[in-house]
């Protein structure tokens, strides 16, 4: 995508994103936000900040997926619902798809690599989604391809697309009125829906609010991409954080998140363990890594965020109990 096919792209305005705020009604839940404040964080947060967390793992499913997958299907015809839809996830999003379908009346089949967690496998089933495994992500999205041309089903795609950024808009919408004024926001980046819509929101109604985000550095995507100008590849997802793990940025998510989102930063799976435990030590939270990834970054940015009003977006908490043991145990302190 160039430079003049991104500034082409019209983003939602305002009421745009009022608007599917109250399409979504009461399908999804306004998730709180909490002032962070503890005596593990005091010791390693910026000096003087305060910490606001939007505690979207509270959302339906465990993660904000949701928001942007019942937008789309509430786009969908009659005759398109009565066909089903068809999505592809390692995870969130397919539960997102399994629970917006049950909740419009229609039926989900998800295509999963074999690799995905099995707890989140078997929460796509109960859900009601009919679960198809395939050896890869590639060979995922072939058989979503299929489904879509064989069955008539209607595709959501992971994080592309108005609906998905318009998803996310309404969670950065509802952070800020629930906050007031932030000097920062802090929002994970994957494929780039999320932070695209949290930044399109959050620009539009306090300009002078740095948005940044923040991605694994084993799953680089947007960093590459925004590095060369237009949306690139990776070869392979090196992450705890599966949920950041998109292998590829595409044109719309990519121009949105170069038109909003202020900066990058980057961080490791050690950081995302050690904000996990944080997070379930002092907050009583139990996330995900990519649910930890804004604290993460949070710590590393210590001394520019010092003073500020910070807003972390603390997007899902999809994680089984032997993953999450795992790294607890990987980023406790010596002395915890």
């Amino acid at each position: 995508m160039s430079a003049s096919t991104e500034s082409d792209v019209v983003p939602p305005t305002p009421s745009a994103i009022q608007l599917a705020r109250r399409d979504l009604g009461d399908l999804i839940r306004e998730t709180p936000t909490w002032r962070w404040q503890g005596h593990r964080l005091a010791r390693v947060q910026p000096e003087g900040a305060t910490v606001s967390l939007k505690l979207e793992l509270f959302q339906h499913t465990g993660s904000f997926k949701v928001r942007g997958a019942l937008l789309a299907m509430r786009r969908l015809t009659a005759a398109q619902l009565a066909r089903g839809v068809t999505a592809v996830s390692a995870g969130n999003h397919a539960m997102a798809v399994a629970h917006a379908a049950r909740a419009l009346g229609t039926t989900a089949k998800v295509c999963m690599p074999s690799t995905a967690n099995a707890a989140r496998v078997r929460a796509c089933r109960e859900l009601g989604a009919e679960v198809v495994l395939l050896p890869d992500i590639a060979a995922a999205f072939a058989e979503v391809a299929r489904i879509e041309a064989d069955e008539g089903r209607a595709f959501l795609h992971p994080f592309e697309g108005e609906a998905m950024l318009l998803g996310a808009a309404v969670l950065g919408m509802e952070f800020l009125r629930q906050t007031g004024n932030l000097d920062a926001v802090l929002v994970p980046i994957g494929g780039g829906g999320l932070a695209a819509g949290v930044a399109c929101a959050v620009k539009q109604l306090q300009p002078r609010c740095r948005v940044i985000g923040v991605e694994p550095a084993g799953a680089d995507t947007m960093h590459r991409s925004f590095a060369a100008g237009s949306p690139q590849r990776i070869d392979a997802v090196r992450t705890i954080a599966d949920s950041l793990g998109a292998p590829m940025a595409l044109p719309y998510s990519f121009a949105m998140c170069r038109r909003f989102v202020d900066e990058l930063v980057q961080v490791d799976d050690d950081e995302l363990c050690r904000a996990m435990w944080l997070l379930f030590a002092d907050a009583k939270l139990a996330v995900e890594p990519a649910g930890a990834a804004t604290t993460a970054a949070l710590l590393q940015l210590r001394e520019r965020l010092a003073g500020r009003r910070v807003g972390l977006i603390v997007c899902g908490a999809n994680v089984d109990h032997v993953t999450f043991a795992d790294c607890l145990r990987r980023g406790a302190p010596p002395d915890a």
